[in-house]
């Protein structure tokens, strides 16, 4: 959970705070001294005396969203000398002691003050204030796009002028290969200036300003230079690394296993979204410390489930020992719920690997069909 505090210099200030944190039970409250009521270690208060700007250093190390109820030219005074990177800054939000207006300040997407923004006014009744183009005009925050999912932005070196081509209408290619579909959440119509194509190649003979690709694999040279020359690479949680091993299996060759196929396959480590495997792996540590190091998850299927995936080549050998024809075939299939493995089977030296991709595109056409 994220850790916002409310800063309040004034006695209104302090009692709308104090509403506040009644409403958002997860934020802290900081008011002057002067406006103490003898509850507020009770209620898990802290009172500074002096200028606010004593403690506003503190404050950015230790919050990820600062509520000052404060006038706006008086933040910006106070909070200019300690703004380093906008990836790093905290979200300022900005509020009067009447509480009528909140204004997203600094941070707006990638620390979130817009949210933070939208959600205070809400619980006030007050005008939400965000002056970002992309939410204004609503459409694609290119810094944000695909975060709710767990999108990762391989480099941020062209995400200003890609931004500037997006809200000023230049014509955009905006190409997904994979991950999720339904990123779209505005009721209008995609903007006509922003133009969908399923590869590379399909949109290679098209002619744009800037674009937005979204792929797990990675991309040849002239692939670079032809759409990253003005654009921005997004990288979904899409591959599942079915996986089996020896018992005892180290990390270290797991882990090259695991590195050599991708670079094989050309496909980024960036987008694996977890490992699957059978139940009785579960406890595996090279498996475990594997995950640990890159942050997947780890699924487990029982043999029962792996034997539902019919299989080319089932293994009698695999199936004496674990009571499952296969493991990482299966495995990756099931986790991904695809159909086809990008690789089918990899075995080297005490590891069988099996790639899949998540097919988001059919996941989505059924969800909208069942519905």
């Amino acid at each position: 959970m994220r850790r916002i505090v409310i800063v309040a210099i004034t006695k209104h200030g302090a009692q709308m705070g104090r509403r506040l944190i009644k409403q958002m039970e997860s934020y802290d409250l900081w008011y002057m001294d002067k406006f103490r009521q003898g509850d507020e270690e009770a209620l898990g208060i802290q009172l500074f005396s002096g200028s606010v700007r004593k403690v506003l250093p503190e404050l950015f190390k230790e919050y990820e969203g600062i509520i000052l109820i404060i006038s706006l030219g008086a933040v910006i005074r106070m909070i200019a000398p300690l703004l380093q990177d906008k990836k790093t800054d905290p979200a300022i939000v900005v509020m009067d002691d009447r509480g009528e207006n909140v204004i997203s300040v600094l941070s707006g997407h990638l620390g979130g003050a817009n949210e933070l923004t939208r959600q205070v006014a809400n619980q006030l009744g007050a005008s939400p204030i965000i002056t970002t183009a992309s939410d204004v005009q609503k459409t694609i925050p290119v810094d944000l796009f695909g975060r709710e999912f767990g999108w990762e932005i391989e480099s941020f070196d062209r995400a200003t002028p890609v931004s500037a081509a997006v809200v000023n209408e230049e014509t955009v290619a905006l190409i997904q290969e994979s991950g999720e579909r339904d990123w779209w959440k505005y009721d209008k119509p995609l903007p006509s200036h922003l133009h969908l194509f399923s590869s590379t190649e399909e949109a290679q003979s098209t002619s744009f300003q800037a674009a937005l690709v979204v792929t797990h694999r990675l991309l040849s040279n002239d692939e670079e230079d032809t759409f990253l020359r003005n654009g921005v690479l997004y990288r979904p949680k899409v591959i599942v690394l079915g996986m089996g091993c020896n018992r005892g299996t180290s990390l270290e060759e797991l882990e090259q296993v695991v590195l050599d196929t991708l670079a094989e396959q050309r496909l980024s480590i960036t987008s694996v979204r977890n490992i699957a495997t059978i139940d009785i792996k579960q406890d595996e540590s090279g498996l475990i410390a594997l995950a640990e190091k890159y942050g997947w998850g780890i699924e487990v299927f029982t043999p029962e489930q792996l034997n539902q995936i019919k299989l080319s080549n089932p293994s009698e050998t695999v199936y004496r020992f674990t009571g499952a024809y296969g493991v990482c075939e299966p495995a990756a299939l099931l986790s991904a719920g695809a159909q086809n493995w990008l690789l089918e089977k990899k075995k080297s030296g005490n590891v069988t690997l099996s790639i899949a991709l998540v097919d988001h595109l059919t996941q989505l056409y059924r969800s909208e069909v069942s519905s």
